[in-house]
């Protein structure tokens, strides 16, 4: 009786025959749930909603966090001062120490090894020399376009593209250019320094009392103008000097 009352069965019979009209409500309306969307939304579903959200928002802030932090730029670096050679460090005795660490770091380069003969060619040793790192080094400018700069000694305290930067014996830190400059570094072999080792490495570029068993490199630093890490991927291909 509450089917034939229906209000879509009227609806139904106003624009179908009655049997027609049966038949649809039958088989659209009377077996089949009409779904409808609530007028208010469900405060569960909001809940859940809003707690997946906090959760998206405190994943990024916390992968913000594991992020590695901005590097510095060149002006923040020049501002900060932090690669800057303070005058309390500026003291030729803190750093030969360092040189005799890179004294024992270049023989492993060159694969020089105490008691065995040692052949060193300029072929061999120049690619070598050139990827090396100067950082401890005692470098002597023995040729420049700039005058003022042939004759300085000391110790390579910083190795940057263009520059380096050394620490003589008078206790002062002297910037030299790389191009139109050429350094030598002279290596005592492992069997001359058995004896008394620290003082024969603590011996001078040019000294006579350094003896015969010195390898003398001159380097062109023209030919490299790079920094210390890139220098240790790059590959070096002999060239000719046109700007000497």
């Amino acid at each position: 009786m509450a089917a034939n009352n229906h209000i879509a069965l009227e609806l139904l019979r106003k624009a179908h025959p009655p049997q027609t009209a049966t038949t649809i409500f039958t088989e659209k309306v009377l077996h089949k749930p009409l779904l409808l969307r609530p007028t208010s939304p469900d405060p569960n579903s909001q809940d859940a909603r809003a707690r997946r959200r906090l959760q998206r928002v405190r994943k990024k802030e916390k992968s913000r966090r594991r992020q590695k932090p901005k590097p510095l730029s060149a002006k923040e670096k020049r501002v900060t001062g932090i690669y800057d050679v303070s005058k309390d460090l500026q003291k030729y005795h803190l750093y030969v120490t360092l040189y005799r660490m890179w004294i024992r770091y270049i023989w492993e380069i060159l694969g020089m090894v105490k008691g065995k003969a040692n052949r060193v060619t300029p072929q061999g040793a120049g690619v070598k020399l050139a990827s090396a790192d100067f950082h401890g080094a005692k470098v002597m400018v023995v040729r420049s376009k700039s005058v003022s700069l042939v004759g300085l000694r000391g110790i390579v305290v910083r190795d940057t593209k263009f520059t380096f930067q050394i620490i003589t014996q008078q206790n002062e830190l002297k910037v030299m250019p790389k191009i139109h400059t050429i350094f030598r570094i002279q290596i005592p072999q492992p069997d001359a320094v058995e004896e008394n080792p620290n003082a024969k490495l603590d011996k001078d570029i040019g000294d006579e009392e350094m003896g015969e068993n010195v390898l003398i490199f001159e380097l062109h630093g023209t030919s490299f103008e790079h920094r210390a890490i890139d220098r240790a991927t790059k590959k070096f291909k002999p060239h000719n000097m046109v700007d000497l």
